[in-house]
């Protein structure tokens, strides 16, 4: 599908108003600080984690991916040149290499120690750069740490929402992701039925693997690419919610799949919510939204928080918590 097709789909999801919905239903939608802060520091770092908090955010949402001595550290993606300044790091000059057809340093092949030297950098276009170079990369215990220390700080308690990047992938290299996972959470206290911890994915095995193992909620992700859009613009989800409510709690769902071709909502919410399943959507942006149709990113998220989201991945905290005020003045 050309990149012209794609864009005219998307906004075609989006027919301004068409949603009738007259308050918004979630009275309470938890507000998830995408990467932290990301809009405003660069993402996955402590700076951006407490930020966040700082805003008001109920959740912050940690990548994982795996370092060679077997660390979680917080990442994106298990490659480093987008987010980090190991390209310039002459040391490592002779490590980089080719994988699944990207020539890039992978976590895998640096030690903790190693990505410890390294530095964050903002990987979005547009977006300022003042703080490249300032922040390291964190583990996902320092995360844990600071998130515990700022509750202690606020006298609330902020949530923990991490995802496991590509876990089939660093179980080939013999990593047990979901067993390293169990071990953190259990080591900090978090693998509790009243603790705020979400588990997400977007590889049903791990999740499935988890389901009898931890006592906190799982999220299947799902989202849409081209291929899944048919030649008369209508498109389908390849994961099925009847399949995912056997062992997810909820769906972490791409907004364009809450909506059908006339901008109007589908029946995704409500089978999904017929089935127990929760709704978390990604990812809204205050830098990145349909400008034809939307005044700024908190208008779009509100259009979503009419269809009844319980949740929202955001970039822009200090937005979603606004809005999340917007909804309970709605009630």
């Amino acid at each position: 599908m050309s990149r012209i097709r794609m864009l005219a789909m998307v906004l075609g999801l989006y027919c301004h108003g068409a949603i009738t919905y007259a308050d918004c239903p979630q009275s309470d939608p938890i507000v998830i600080a995408h990467r932290g802060a990301s809009g405003y520091l660069p993402e996955h770092t402590l700076a951006a984690f407490k930020l966040a908090i700082q805003m008001g955010a109920d959740y912050v949402e940690p990548d994982l991916v795996i370092t060679k001595d077997g660390e979680f550290v917080v990442r994106h993606d298990h490659y480093l040149s987008k987010t980090t300044d190991i390209a310039d790091k002459p040391e490592f000059s002779n490590r980089r290499r080719d994988l699944d057809g990207r020539s890039d340093w992978f976590s895998e092949d640096f030690t903790l120690a190693e990505i410890k030297t390294l530095r964050a950098r903002q990987p979005f276009r547009g977006r300022s750069r003042e703080h490249d170079g300032k922040h390291p990369i964190p583990r996902f215990q320092d995360v844990i740490e600071l998130v515990k220390s700022e509750s202690e700080r606020l006298g609330k308690t902020v949530g923990i929402y991490p995802e496991t990047k590509i876990p089939g992938y660093f179980e080939s290299l013999g990593f047990d992701v979901d067993d390293m996972l169990i071990t953190m959470l259990k080591k900090n206290g978090l693998n509790k039925s009243n603790s705020k911890v979400f588990i997400q994915s977007f590889e049903p095995e791990i999740l499935r693997s988890l389901r009898s193992r931890v006592n906190v909620p799982l999220v299947q992700l799902v989202s849409l690419d081209s291929s899944q859009v048919k030649e008369d613009g209508s498109y389908q989800s390849s994961i099925s919610l009847d399949e995912l409510s056997e062992y997810a709690d909820g769906v972490g769902a791409a907004k364009w799949l809450l909506v059908n071709q006339q901008g109007k909502a589908n029946d995704f919410v409500s089978r999904a919510k017929r089935l127990g399943l929760f709704i978390h959507s990604w990812t809204f942006r205050e830098d990145a939204f349909p400008e034809e149709l939307f005044s700024s990113g908190g208008e779009e998220l509100k259009f979503f928080l009419k269809m009844g989201i319980d949740g929202y991945f955001t970039d822009f905290p200090d937005i979603g918590v606004r809005a999340k005020e917007w909804c309970r003045r709605q009630s």
